[in-house]
């Protein structure tokens, strides 16, 4: 049988104020964060999203837990959704942690989010790697074993970095440019002389995973409306060692809205799949255990992400805004670890969630559509200035601090 691995990311940020720095605030995290626009924000996708589709798929879990082919959904949790959700709606953590122990797996990632594995030095990476890993099996009782760095972002270094980190597998996007005549659907690992504590190297596939996150209800899709029925015939038509599907858990009900039937699709998609002999949905960490087929080979100047059409780290440090704010960001870690201050140790972390920069991308057409939906900011540039701002005085503390 083909394994489904069913992969959601599940994620908020916190957002900066973008009114400017708050110099009244008494404490640092609010001089600069605006907790009632990430409030606002998560309680408006929780009614959308959270709550509909998790209910549904806990319904469909426990109907099928116990029986030789349950239904198995993969959570990728990010630590600001665990500490948002933690505040403003802790049911949602109660109702992840009532999955029957079968039905459920969770895939690492780094602390809060961040692009700190594009440092130069890893060392923050490593322990953010860890630190999350902590949380989530704090959280919900599973420790994860296989990971996947913010926004599938890979190249050699990482995948070296998480198998030395203890990951059976690690998750990216099954980008062409690499894997050429070959599927996304096989398991890889990383080259010889990349590392000899190599691991798995899980693939998403791109076109099955996008026809429900990005066409969904799009119109003018030849195969629209999608039905689980056409959903699962296509799956059940795969070859290879499994298919991946990673999306974005906002597709249910927020980026396609009930209306569009995409909250039906999910509740009816178990069924449709579990019709097909061949097919059964997996846990990540068991696909991780299939033998490699051949190298994935990514250095690091072919950086590999799922975002945009270029599918690098150009929705980041794609133009000149980006790179300066994240060299700051960079070069802000060695004063923020010699102060030692819990406080501010964190407030840097915060800055450091892919969304601030991914929200200054100054891309264009359908990529700049997709920056665009996501941002809080009236403009890339309006963006920048604010996040300007709060990083030049979140310095200037520092400076202050360390005398």
């Amino acid at each position: 049988m083909t394994p489904i691995t069913l992969c959601f990311e599940v994620h908020q940020p916190h957002r900066l104020r973008v009114d400017g720095v708050n110099e009244d605030a008494e404490n640092l995290y609010d001089r600069y964060f605006d907790d009632d626009m990430n409030e606002h924000f998560f309680r408006d996708v929780a009614e959308n999203c959270y709550f509909p589709a998790t209910e549904r798929l806990l319904r469909e879990a426990k109907k099928r837990s116990g029986s030789d082919r349950p239904l198995v959904v993969n959570f990728s949790v990010s630590t600001s959704w665990i500490q948002q959700a933690k505040e403003y709606h802790p049911e949602l953590i109660d109702l992840i942690n009532r999955f029957p122990d079968d039905s459920i797996d969770f895939i690492g990632q780094a602390y809060l989010h961040s692009l700190a594995g594009l440092f130069d030095d890893k060392s923050e990476f490593r322990w953010q790697l860890n630190h999350h890993r902590d949380i989530v099996e704090d959280t919900f009782g599973v420790r994860p074993q296989v990971m996947t760095n913010t926004e599938l972002i890979y190249h050699n270094e990482i995948g070296k970095i998480s198998a030395e980190e203890g990951y059976k597998g690690v998750f990216t996007e099954g980008v062409d440019r690499i894997l050429g005549w070959r599927s996304p659907n096989d398991v890889y690992t990383q080259p010889e002389f990349v590392t000899e504590d190599s691991n798995s190297i899980l693939l998403r596939n791109r076109k099955l995973t996008d026809d429900v996150g990005y066409r969904f209800s799009a119109e003018w899709w030849d195969e629209h409306p999608l039905t689980a029925e056409k959903y699962a015939s296509w799956l059940s038509e795969a070859s290879g060692h499994s298919v991946n599907l990673f999306m974005d858990y906002e597709t249910f009900g927020e980026h396609h809205w009930e209306g569009t039937g995409i909250l039906w699709f999910l509740e009816s998609l178990p069924e449709e799949i579990l019709k097909y002999d061949n097919l059964r949905f997996a846990k990540v960490r068991e696909v991780a255990e299939n033998p490699s087929v051949g190298e994935f080979d990514a250095f690091e100047f072919n950086t590999v992400s799922w975002a945009d059409q270029e599918m690098d780290a150009s929705a980041w440090l794609g133009n000149p805004m980006q790179k300066m704010l994240f060299d700051k960001m960079q070069a802000l870690e060695e004063k923020v670890k010699a102060l030692d201050d819990p406080e501010y140790l964190e407030v840097w972390r915060k800055f450091l969630t892919s969304d601030h920069l991914h929200h200054i991308a100054t891309k264009t057409y359908d990529d700049g559509s997709v920056h665009n939906y996501f941002s809080y900011f009236d403009h890339p540039h309006e963006g920048f200035a604010v996040i300007t701002d709060h990083l030049m005085d979140f310095q200037e503390q520092v400076d202050k601090e360390l005398g």
